[in-house]
């Protein structure tokens, strides 16, 4: 799957928002990814988790793990391509947990799949669960890779398209200067 396919993908779903946002990292911007728009076709969520899929198709997990709530539909449909199984962690009390009866075995190797990479903060927090049952992590994949080529991940993360957008820090938001107030589209709470 190319990156143009990906992007026609993400505008006939307008799964790209432009606006003045609230991100996860607590920065404004005057663009957002909302790939929860871009699975809402199955057909289109297929497509793209079987994108995802193909980048590790020469060294495949045992188990896809998708955070919740962004990485659930995408982990699944990444699973699904590479046929295995997936799971899926959730916050309990504010912590990444794998729960509902859900394992991760020692002899597992596992692909951590979101659905956009900003931060890395939830899928580092699903990382962490993992390594605690001694599985071996041997990729990160997402849709959207928004980091810029910073990503703090322990391994470059595979991403079917990378998208950079204007970023301001709170103080210097030219769209906060001319009156505009931010929405917090995502799923983590806003930022303190």
């Amino acid at each position: 799957m190319t990156p143009e396919e990906v992007m026609k993908i993400l505008e006939k779903s307008e799964a790209v928002l432009d606006g003045h946002f609230l991100l996860s990292s607590g920065l404004h911007s005057d663009r957002y990814v909302q790939c929860a728009l871009a699975t809402r076709d199955p057909k289109d969520g297929a497509r793209l988790g079987a994108g995802i899929a193909e980048l590790f198709k020469s060294d495949p997990p045992t188990l896809v793990v998708g955070p919740a709530l962004g990485g659930v539909i995408i982990a699944y449909e990444v699973a699904r391509a590479l046929g295995v199984p997936n799971i899926f962690a959730e916050r309990v009390d504010g912590v990444m947990t794998i729960r509902r009866g859900f394992k991760v075995s020692a002899s597992d190797r596992v692909v951590i799949v979101e659905d956009v990479f900003t931060t890395g903060k939830s899928t580092m927090e699903v990382a962490e669960v993992v390594k605690q049952s001694g599985a071996t992590i041997t990729g990160f994949g997402s849709i959207v890779d928004r980091t810029g080529g910073a990503s703090k991940l322990p391994m470059p993360p595979r991403s079917l398209i990378a998208l950079k957008f204007n970023t301001y820090q709170a103080g210097e938001c030219p769209l906060c200067k001319s009156g505009s107030t931010p929405i917090k589209p995502g799923s983590r709470p806003k930022p303190a």
